[in-house]
């Protein structure tokens, strides 16, 4: 236990920039004190002296603003930052280098009995506010961005924003190694960053192409038609331009831009 202490200290250093010595990780960190209170509500739950291990996440919930079941799996180098709201569910599995902001819940969507909270693999960054709910497994390396609302399974490397969840991008697996690399060289903060993908700009960009595609068959089919019949008249359709989409499509793209800056 005292290993895995010394590596979450440590782990503050590496993804919290503002940490500038060991005194103040271990004294002002209330992400740390939930965690190193948990580390030893855990040991109890897990010899059965589970009245005590509710007690003292009791006790560390008043102090930080941070729940961690006793119950819950927790690996290396855990890491919460700013912590406040944050609620970590009793069958939560969470690997090694996960980090989380303030407001994350990892919750369950049933009373019953068994695993019924989520599964968080190495690497997976949460953004602010985010809701992840049920029993699936996020998968290695993937990030959840602020205040998304996640149901379902999230697949190694993917970015999920949104309500409800959806994937934006998602990283080729032979690229973890790379995925791996980029996280410890700049770290996105709250899973997200100003270069993502639009979907409704990407969306509205595929439809236009479509379009495109379909006036110039139509306009093939006419031509064809007027060479086997010389009396066929067709009716000319509005010219479509890409300048009708621009604004639309420019709104989408600052929209997302606000969002972003807005965490």
């Amino acid at each position: 236990m005292f290993r895995h202490i010394k590596e979450d200290i440590s782990s503050v250093f590496h993804r919290d920039p503002a940490a500038r010595n060991f005194v103040e990780v271990l004294t002002c960190y209330p992400g740390l004190h939930a965690l190193l209170f948990h580390r030893v509500s855990n040991w109890f739950w897990q010899r059965r002296l589970k009245w005590l291990a509710r007690f003292l996440s009791t006790v560390a919930r008043w102090l930080t603003g941070i729940e961690i079941h006793p119950g819950a799996q927790i690996g290396n180098r855990f890491f919460i930052d700013h912590g406040m709201g944050v609620v970590i569910g009793e069958t939560a599995i969470i690997a090694d280098d996960v980090t989380l902001y303030h407001g994350v819940t990892l919750g369950g969507t049933s009373w019953s009995k068994g695993k019924r909270h989520p599964t968080l693999n190495d690497g997976v960054v949460v953004g602010a506010g985010a809701k992840i709910l049920g029993p699936f497994e996020v998968g290695k390396n993937a990030k959840v961005g602020s205040n998304a609302v996640v149901t379902k399974e999230v697949p190694a490397g993917a970015t999920v924003v949104g309500i409800p969840g959806r994937i934006i991008t998602q990283q080729d697996k032979a690229d973890t190694a790379q995925v791996q690399k980029d996280m410890a060289e700049k770290f996105d903060a709250y899973g997200m960053s100003p270069d993502m993908p639009d979907p409704v700009a990407k969306s509205m960009g595929v439809m236009l192409d479509h379009m495109h595609a379909v006036d110039r068959k139509l306009e093939c089919m006419a031509q064809k038609m007027r060479e086997m019949d010389a009396s066929y008249e067709d009716e000319a359709l509005p010219e479509l331009k890409d300048e009708d989409f621009s604004a639309a499509i420019e709104c989408a793209n600052e929209q997302t831009e606000a969002d972003v800056k807005s965490v």
